[in-house]
C-alpha cells in the first residue's frame, strides 16, 4: 500500500535473489478483469498499462508466485461489511455497497473505479470521513481495514483470495514447518504472517 506496482515487482525480484529458498510471491491488484484463459503472469504481460514496469521481462516465474487482490484490494474490503462497519462506525452507510453488489455475481467482477465510488459514498459521513487509499497520515484507512478483515469471509467471496491462502498453507506443509502433531495454520494466522512479512506493503 505504500509503494507502486513497480516497487512491488522490484522487491519480489530482490527477494528471489537474496532468499532463493523462500517461497516468494508478488501480491498486487490485477487492475482489470482476468481472462480465464490466462494465468497471473500472462495477465500482467498482456496489460498495456503494466509494460512500463515489466520492462521486457519474460515473467517466466511459477504461476503460484503471483497473486491478485482482484480487481483491487477494495474488493476484499467490500466482502467484509463488518470490518468496514467496525472501522468507520457511526455514519457508515453499508447500503451504498450492498445495493451496488446486487448487480454482480461476485466481488471479483467489480471494477476498481466502481469499488472506490461505493466506498467513498458509504463512508463520506462516517467518524473517519471518506475512504482514501492514498493517504499517508494516520489513520491510514486501507491498512486499518485490512487489519480488521475476517479472512474466512473474504475467502468465501473471492476465489483469488482463497487461492492465496490455500497456496501459503500448502507451502507451510510442504516445507515441513509444522510438527507432525501440529494443526494446520488458521486463516487468521496466515493473515498475520502476511502482515508480519510485509506482504501488505506493496498492494
Amino acid at each position: 500500500m505504500c509503494g507502486s506496482r513497480a516497487d512491488a515487482y522490484e522487491n519480489f525480484k530482490l527477494s528471489l535473489e537474496s532468499n532463493p529458498e523462500s517461497f516468494n510471491i508478488l501480491l498486487i491488484d490485477s487492475e482489470s478483469p482476468i481472462s480465464p484463459d490466462q494465468n497471473s503472469w500472462e495477465h500482467l504481460r498482456n496489460r498495456k498499462e503494466d509494460q512500463s514496469w515489466i520492462r521486457g521481462d519474460n515473467l517466466d516465474y511459477d504461476d503460484d508466485q503471483c497473486h491478485f487482490m482482484v480487481q483491487a484490494m477494495e474488493s476484499w474490503f467490500v466482502a467484509d461489511i463488518d470490518a468496514l462497519r467496525n472501522f468507520y462506525g457511526e455514519g457508515f452507510k453499508e447500503e451504498k455497497i450492498t445495493r451496488g453488489m446486487r448487480n454482480y455475481q461476485n466481488i471479483e467482477q467489480v471494477s476498481p473505479k466502481t469499488l472506490l465510488v461505493w466506498l467513498e459514498s458509504a463512508t463520506r459521513h462516517s467518524k473517519h470521513g471518506k475512504y482514501d487509499k492514498k493517504t499517508r497520515r494516520p489513520l491510514h484507512h486501507a491498512l486499518e481495514i485490512l487489519k480488521r478483515l475476517n479472512a474466512d469471509i473474504v475467502r468465501q467471496s473471492s476465489p483469488y483470495c482463497d487461492r492465496l491462502f490455500t497456496k501459503i498453507k500448502d507451502q507451510i506443509r510442504m516445507r515441513g514447518l509444522l510438527k507432525t502433531d501440529q494443526p494446520a495454520p488458521t486463516d487468521e494466522q496466515v493473515a498475520a504472517m502476511l502482515e508480519e512479512r510485509g506482504a501488505e506493503k506493496y498492494l
